[in-house]
């Protein structure tokens, strides 16, 4: 067996050097092997390099090997080790003259220069996209190949680099190292942490070149951009509908599978998101951080407080494409487009009446159970919805909040103003379908309707007395 093989089979290597994808540092030493003698440890001999280091010959093929004093690390050549001893001394001579960013080696200087160059040496054979390092083409090409080298001891996953492996560890040993030193928040990345300090510096570095909207991070800015563009990459596999970006995705499939991971601690009602539990527990706690800078009123939830805020600015962004009319959410909208579409998607499972509202069948429910949760405090009636409550309590109160604006006349519901109005405008949209005959309310048109249905009910009781007498005459 040569001396060579020999060699390779008893040298240890430093496997972060070997298979982690390359650092700034690796590319002036590309993959520098760390050899690991521990039993030279013990007998320190040819110390005659200056600094603490020790020179010794490999046992088996006969090649120097330098060791540093301070951490036990052995290293092939000198270079080598002068480099990683700055490590130690935090010594970092090379400056790059564009932005005075300091580095240990000249070969992490001119990788860094390439950020300034925008130079992209290394591509990849398969899809031709450019990098400044080989280590990132190296872990790109991963990609292609599929190659997950690093496993999770803990539960089995796997990922293309070390770092990721790392990252992914710190989720099992809740270690989060980088903490805040404003909120003192600590998180798993380096790269969390800058993104969560510009909430605080209020630094948004990423402006979108359509809308000129700024983001605090590239990826932020990145989704985004979809929306421009109308990009949804990812496709649930079940009714192939696309998303934007993979957590939405995520919280899709949930659907499909009916996984809610996220319980409450106090009701366990569980929950698809995360998101969705924390403005649930607000429900318990009472907190209601969004404030409305006009009147005071606060809400859970800050996309609450944004609709409520239109309240005061008169903003109605929504517009009707059938009929014109303008609408403060969406969500307003698009229940109104169903007035002249006729879909009415909530069918009622006991008598199969459907309403165009969900919140219309589950009050329409109540009619089944009987169901009236809600109470009035100084009488003690009770109501299957809170609006009907609320309404109600103006009784009490004397509140009458809908004015006429022709008359200055006021009413406790909107709906009373709404029938009110219709006398000035003289407008009668009911219709009766035996007669013809209109009126402005469903309520009067329901009581014109049976004066038709107890006249047929007249009229078929004196056909079967008539009939009747008939054959008694015979």
């Amino acid at each position: 067996m040569s001396a060579g093989i020999i060699f390779e089979e008893s040298v240890s290597y430093n496997e972060e050097n070997l298979v982690k994808p390359l650092s700034i540092k690796q590319e002036e030493i590309i993959k520098t092997e760390t050899l690991d003698f521990q039993d030279y440890q013990k007998d320190p001999e040819n110390s005659e390099l200056s600094h603490g280091t020790v020179q010794k010959n490999d046992p088996y093929s006969g090649m120097s090997v330098h060791s540093d004093f301070e951490c036990g690390k052995y290293f092939r050549t000198k270079s080598n080790l002068t480099v990683h001893e700055s490590i130690h001394t935090e010594e970092k001579p090379y400056a790059c003259p564009k932005c005075e960013k300091c580095f240990r080696t000249k070969g992490e200087l001119h990788v860094h220069e390439r950020i300034h160059t925008g130079e992209k040496p290394y591509s990849c054979s398969e899809c031709g996209k450019s990098f400044r390092t080989k280590g990132d083409m190296t872990v790109h090409e991963r990609i292609h190949t599929g190659e997950k080298p690093y496993s999770c001891s803990e539960c089995g996953k796997s990922f293309r680099t070390k770092g990721d492996m790392t990252v992914h560890e710190r989720i099992h040993t809740g270690e989060k190292p980088f903490a805040c030193s404003e909120c003192e928040q600590c998180f798993i990345r380096q790269r969390e942490l800058t993104i969560h300090e510009r909430i605080h510096t209020g630094e948004k570095l990423f402006a979108c070149s359509e809308c000129e909207k700024c983001f605090k991070s590239q990826r932020e800015l990145t989704i985004h951009k979809r929306i421009h563009t109308g990009g949804k990459p990812y496709a649930c596999s079940e009714c192939e509908k696309w998303f934007r970006t993979k957590s939405d995705l995520t919280v899709h499939e949930r659907i499909h599978t009916g996984a809610k991971p996220f319980a409450c601690s106090e009701c366990d009602k569980c929950f698809r998101r995360n998101g969705h539990l924390i403005i649930h527990e607000r429900i318990h706690t009472g907190v209601k951080p969004f404030a409305c800078s006009e009147c005071d009123k606060c809400f859970r939830r800050n996309g609450h407080l944004i609709i409520h805020e239109r309240i005061h600015k008169g903003e109605k962004p929504y517009a009707c494409s059938e009929c014109e009319k303008w609408f403060r959410t969406k969500s307003d909208l698009t229940v109104h487009e169903r007035i002249h579409t006729g879909a009415k998607p909530f069918a009622c499972s006991e008598c199969d009446k459907c309403f165009s509202r969900n919140g219309h069948l589950i009050a329409h429910e109540r009619v089944h159970t009987g169901e009236k949760r809600f109470a009035c405090s100084e009488c003690g009636k009770c109501f299957g919805t809170k609006s009907n409550l609320t309404v109600h309590e103006r009784i009490h109160t004397g509140e009458k909040p809908f004015a006429c604006s022709e008359c200055v006349k006021s009413f406790k519901s909107k709906n009373e103003l709404t029938a009110h109005e219709k006398f000035h405008t003289g407008e009668k949209p009911f219709a009766c379908s035996e007669c013809e005959k209109y009126f402005r309310t469903k309520r009067a048109l329901t009581v014109h309707e049976r004066i038709h249905s107890s006249i047929d009910i007249d009229a078929k009781s004196f056909s079967w007395n008539e009939c009747r007498k008939g054959f008694e005459k015979k």
